[in-house]
């Protein structure tokens, strides 16, 4: 594996999967990356992605350094042909041509604009990381993908051992306007598995094609919960009306009546939650969402020793 952008860099997404969970049983069993560096670079804020990359890093023997480039940086120009006499001071094509030769592998954290679905959807900014740098890019999240998160919902949904599971991916409320990187992604990952897959979401909040395809769309989420066995929640704002928030009458709040429609259901979402918002308190205490997040840990270890071992 050359790079991990999405769930097509794998040579085979399911054996990533099987090797994520022989290093979870055993996290110490390679030093692939003893007397190498890991680089993060992000773009935005993060929590369980930085820390659990970290961690992995570490369980292999890698040295990590973190730089927050809004903070620790230049603000970085990324169009060709400009002529830099304003407020950015570094272009892209220097930034990563030089961090790229400071480490063996080098981790990305961007999120989209949410108003340019084409600069969105062509990732602007991941893009030219991957094409000026050196070494292989790990993808921390994308503007449109968030492949590490997606590897771990897929750990876990196989640590549950339910053949071919009835899996609903659910659109939730949420005070803010999020990207819609961690349903695409999921959808994408989910779809290589036997799964049975639903995507429930109010009229106006379909997702893009190239994700949705053969998957049921359902606009019903009390229908879509009948018989689940696994409600991943989610919010995400309008593809169609890209970066908007269309109106939704009805309430789309996941509670303990809703999971009652379910198959003894497993309540999952990737973190951080707005609880009382997206889901209710007792949904979210009673969930797998913990061991969701430690899977974050053991996908980037998997991702990374994959990588280092072709290097």
């Amino acid at each position: 594996m050359k790079q991990f952008l999405s769930a097509s860099d794998p040579e085979d997404p399911r054996a990533l999967v099987k090797k994520a969970l022989v290093l979870k049983a055993n996290p110490f069993q390679s030093s692939a990356g003893k007397n190498r560096t890991l680089g993060l670079v992000f773009f935005n804020p993060s929590l369980r992605t930085r820390m659990s990359t970290q961690k992995a890093a570490f369980n292999l023997g890698m040295n990590v350094m973190v730089m927050n480039v809004d903070k620790d940086g230049w603000k970085i120009e990324f169009n060709d042909g400009t002529v830099m006499n304003g407020d950015t001071q570094e272009h892209i094509k220097d930034a990563v041509s030089v961090m790229s030769q400071y480490v063996d592998i080098l981790g990305v954290r961007t999120f989209p604009s949410l108003q340019n679905k084409e600069d969105d959807y062509s990732e602007k900014v991941i893009s030219q990381f991957t094409r000026y740098s050196t070494v292989p890019v790990v993808s921390l999240e994308s503007a449109t993908r968030h492949p590490l998160q997606s590897l771990a919902d897929l750990i876990t949904i196989e640590e549950l051992g339910i053949k071919r599971p009835k899996v609903v991916l659910s659109w939730a409320p949420h005070p803010k306007i999020l990207p819609q990187a961690v349903p695409n992604s999921f959808l994408e990952w989910i779809k290589i598995t036997d799964a049975d897959i639903t995507l429930a979401c109010p009229q106006g909040y379909e997702l893009a094609d190239e994700f949705t395809n053969g998957v049921k769309i359902e606009h019903d989420q009390y229908h879509a919960f009948e018989g689940a066995d696994i409600i991943y929640a989610k919010n995400w704002s309008s593809y169609v009306h890209y970066g908007q928030k269309p109106e939704v009458k009805s309430d789309w709040t996941i509670t303990a009546e809703k999971m009652a429609l379910t198959n003894k259901g497993k309540f999952m979402h990737c973190l951080p939650i707005r609880r009382n918002v997206v889901a209710t308190d007792e949904v979210v205490d009673n969930s797998i969402i913990y061991r969701q997040a430690k899977n974050r840990e053991y996908a980037a270890q998997a991702v990374l020793q994959e990588i280092l071992e072709n290097l």
